[in-house]
């Protein structure tokens, strides 16, 4: 009995004992994604080349204001239309009808107006000879008959120019200039207002959306010239000229988007949807403009602390971020300046930078992964 007491309590020690011997195993610490940019500068946007997709200037689907039958419809997909052009049109009898019955309406209220101030004259006219020969409840009577008749004129003149509209909307005309894409009823068909007809674009021009990272979005404005190139035709390169910034980014992307036009070429037709890049050169001629260096507000921070400002600049070798004081100079409607404490090809932190530690390791989430840190 002695024996198994004493071999349960070596046991007993062991067990307690035995941990106490191990190693103990280190953490693993966790590596956090980091939602950051390079830093850009001038060079860096001309010697970019962003990816877009051809579109027409303008583009439109047609329909008319008006229901009815279609009577002629003298158009064809591929037709080349100028504009004000017929491009389709509704039997117009029953709007040509309305349109007399109201305006006979209105001649009829003309005419009763007309007596109306015959009436209220000669009445009047007999009360100031003779006071006692016309009531003066008989010239009110008059007097609210002339204003009853040019209320009526009033609204059958608005009745009639409506009516005259609605005859104007059986015709269906080019706004501008362009190519019958697309025609989606056939003639002789009931048609709805608003249901559309046929859709027409203007590729007299070409425009071009390019998505520009936030970090070279300020030198947008500097752009002097727009090369554009297109898949289909790898040995051409055209000019163009930036035509629109967006000042808003992409919540995912954080890019903004940027429209390039050109006109389209005399030998090739560009035609829209056909995929290109484009890519912009710089003015150079003020050194200062060219090493500014713009970051988004959410990356400049200061602990409550200190008054000092401060970017994680993120070491892309070792993974790891490190705290460093800037100096900050205007907000601008993309950013804002930091005067000193950066340069081109640094990356930053964009997101969380109050919940990061010095030395962290953390994996750096490109501009255009969807994955955004909240």
């Amino acid at each position: 009995m002695k024996q198994k007491t004493m071999g349960l309590l070596v046991c007993l020690l062991m067990i307690l004992i035995l941990p106490g011997c191990q190693e103990e195993i280190p953490k693993k610490e966790l590596v956090r994604p980091v939602w950051a940019m390079k830093v850009g500068d001038a060079a860096s946007m001309a010697g970019r080349w962003f990816p877009g997709r051809a579109k027409a200037t303008q583009e439109v689907d047609l329909s008319f204001r008006v229901t009815g039958p279609l009577i002629t419809r003298p158009i064809g997909v591929g037709d080349e239309v100028k504009k004000d052009q017929t491009l389709a049109r509704i039997d117009p009898r029953d709007f040509e009808t309305n349109l007399r019955n109201v305006q006979g309406q209105l001649s009829r209220v003309q005419a009763a107006l007309k007596r109306a101030k015959a009436d209220f004259d000669r009445v009047s006219r007999i009360r100031k000879q003779d006071p006692g020969a016309v009531s003066e409840a008989m010239v009110d009577r008059k007097r609210e008959a002339v204003g009853r008749s040019k209320a009526e004129i009033k609204s059958l003149t608005a009745a009639v120019e409506a009516a005259r509209d609605q005859v104007i909307y059986t015709y269906l005309k080019a706004p501008f200039d362009g190519t019958v894409v697309a025609i989606y009823v056939e003639n002789f068909e009931h048609v709805q207002a608003k249901q559309p007809i046929t859709r027409i674009i203007d590729h007299s021009k070409i425009e071009m959306i390019v998505n520009v990272p936030e970090s070279l979005i300020i030198y947008a404005d500097d752009v002097t010239k727009v090369r554009i190139r297109f898949d289909n035709f790898t040995n051409r390169e055209f000019s163009g000229q930036i035509k629109e910034i967006g000042r808003e980014a992409s919540q995912k992307t954080r890019t903004y988007p940027v429209t390039v036009i050109m006109d389209q070429p005399e030998d090739i037709k560009i035609l829209p949807g056909m995929a290109g890049q484009a890519s912009g050169e710089v003015q150079r001629s003020e050194k200062s403009r060219q090493q500014r260096i713009e970051v988004p507000i959410g990356a400049v921070f200061t602990p409550h602390t200190e008054k000092q400002n401060y970017v994680w600049v993120i070491d892309d070798q070792a993974k790891s971020v490190t705290r460093r004081a800037v100096a900050i100079g205007e907000l601008t409607e993309t950013g804002i300046v930091i005067v000193d404490g950066l340069k081109a090809g640094e990356w930053i932190a964009l997101a969380g930078v109050h919940s990061l530690r010095e030395g962290q390791q953390v994996r750096i989430l490109q501009q255009t992964s969807e994955e955004v840190p909240q």
